[in-house]
């Protein structure tokens, strides 16, 4: 039996393999991913919204899902990722982003240098005792902290089945769909953060989505048998559902949202 240090660094071990997963399935990942919302992105940076353009830093951007629909909403993006296989694949579908590598811990841009920030699926990665530093030191005054989190809606009856059998052997207990938790941080308590959700869904196969979750972290990190055999079993699934059998049909999506001024306008 472990000390409590052991299973803690083993739970960090395991944080930081599943944070620097994606990569080697970067295509895949921008394949299968949902994008998000306009409805939730134009909630998210409302408080900026007069600003013309408003400069956002898409931070943890992956390969872009979250950068498109930014971009469609009027926004001058700035995009930072760490891993440079993701990186990339953002670059070649929007080669017009000025795209950097780095992490929310060191972020590679000015002070005072962009009008929000904003998360899509990756803010639950960054180190934030090193993190909230430098959201203060780029943000300009009035500027906005957001964070987006695709979840499938568990209040749909086969949606919640498949949740039962899209576990892994490190797989962690979620909260319902909708439901944003805060990671236990004393800088949090030194600012409101306001939550909003939006209906959301993704055109889907039975194929397809299997393979969108294969492109999920817990599905990533595992032996390859157990990749297969999880794999197979979603598959399995889905295809005895009448919902999603046959040909295309929609996943059910809660799209969640927290955002925060961060730093007080002048």
């Amino acid at each position: 039996m472990g000390s409590p240090d052991d299973h803690a660094d083993e739970a960090l071990a395991l944080h930081n393999r599943r944070a620097g997963s994606f990569g080697a399935r970067a295509a895949a990942y921008a394949e299968h991913r949902p994008d998000y919302p306009a409805a939730a992105i134009g909630w998210a940076l409302a408080r900026v919204a007069d600003r013309r353009p408003p400069v956002v830093l898409d931070l943890g951007a992956g390969t872009g899902k979250l950068t498109r629909g930014l971009l469609a909403v009027g926004a001058s993006v700035i995009a930072v990722e760490p891993d440079t296989h993701m990186l990339a694949e953002l670059i070649r579908r929007f080669p017009d982003v000025p795209a950097h590598t780095g992490t929310a811990e060191a972020i590679p841009l000015p002070d005072d240098s962009v009008d929000a920030i904003i998360a899509g699926q990756a803010f639950h990665w960054f180190d934030l005792d090193r993190a909230y530093p430098e959201f203060l030191r780029v943000l300009r005054p009035g500027g906005v902290l957001a964070a987006l989190w695709n979840t499938a809606d568990d209040s749909v009856k086969w949606v919640a089945g498949l949740k039962e059998v899209d576990r892994s052997s490190v797989s962690a207990a979620q909260p319902p769909s909708g439901q944003i938790v805060l990671p236990t941080h004393p800088l949090f308590d030194e600012h409101e953060f306001e939550r909003s959700t939006f209906p959301h869904r993704h055109r889907r196969t039975a194929e397809s989505l299997t393979a969108t979750i294969g492109t999920q972290s817990h599905t990533l990190v595992i032996p390859p048998e157990e990749r297969a055999e999880l794999l197979d079993r979603i598959m399995d699934y889905l295809r005895a559902q009448p919902e999603t059998a046959e040909g295309e049909f929609d996943l059910p999506i809660v799209t969640s949202v927290l955002r925060t001024t961060l730093r007080a306008a002048d």
